[in-house]
């Protein structure tokens, strides 16, 4: 296997942008993990009339592409992204946000290959991806849980799309530990022309909107029936102390 190794601990500042740079130079899409004969594959060939053959066509296996931005995934500690809380009770600023110094685990992937066989009318492709991980400054021995999503394209057709949570136990915090993931059930209809791409990458998703404010329900109370009112007597019908037979 090829990988960019690292045996010392990732910080702040520096380390965590030489890390990045290490990554993005040691991503390869060649058979290099051993899922095939580690030769290269030749993409399919035209003849002179301009056709691709039905043999080339089955030595076809579309290379795997690492997207920008999806090569490292992090996890941070309480506070998310932000700095670690620390002791002032100072409310956290703008500066603090993304600050690594909250970061528990840094993962980065740093080499896909790829193995497929055509059988059937199909094409069925084994995927892997290797990296590593590395403890932040708030590392301690656990798991990570790395979301790793492998998508196979057809022009703007998606053939093949499926998010894995792959589960990592972490127990050295002294050295990078070193991972191979792989997913070997990936069935496509098989090429009619080498126009397949293969994406592979961690994959953290939307995040969730904020769900919208809750609206006040006022209950207003039932108006109170006034009592009715007591009889009158009409004009005309007044009586006195005179009127009174004795």
């Amino acid at each position: 296997m090829l990988f960019c190794s690292s045996n010392s601990r990732f910080f702040v500042g520096t380390a965590l942008f030489g890390f990045m740079l290490a990554v993005a130079g040691c991503q390869s899409s060649d058979g290099v993990l051993g899922l095939g004969d580690n030769k290269a594959v030749k993409p399919a060939t035209s003849t002179d009339t301009g056709k691709v053959t039905a043999s080339s066509l089955r030595a076809y296996c579309p290379k795997v592409t690492l997207r920008d931005g999806t090569a490292y995934y992090n996890t941070y500690g309480r506070g998310g992204r932000k700095a670690a809380p620390d002791d002032s009770g100072d409310p956290l600023t703008q500066d603090d946000q993304n600050n690594s110094s909250n970061i528990i685990y840094q993962a980065a992937i740093s080499n896909v290959t790829r193995d497929c066989t055509h059988s059937n009318g199909t094409m069925t492709m084994n995927v892997a991806v290797a990296g590593r991980v590395v403890p932040g400054p708030l590392g301690k021995p656990g798991s990570i849980t790395m979301p790793i999503r492998i998508v196979v394209m057809r022009g703007s057709d998606v053939l093949y799309s499926k998010l894995h949570q792959y589960n990592l136990q972490i127990s050295d915090m002294a050295a990078a530990t070193q991972f191979v993931f792989n997913d070997p059930n990936i069935v496509v209809p098989e090429p009619e022309a080498s126009n397949y791409q293969v994406f592979a990458g961690y994959d953290e998703g939307a995040t969730k909107p904020p769900a919208p404010p809750k609206k006040r329900v006022v209950r207003r109370k039932a108006p109170v029936k006034a009592a009715p009112a007591a009889p009158t007597t009409p004009k005309g019908s007044q009586t006195s102390i005179s009127d009174i037979p004795r």
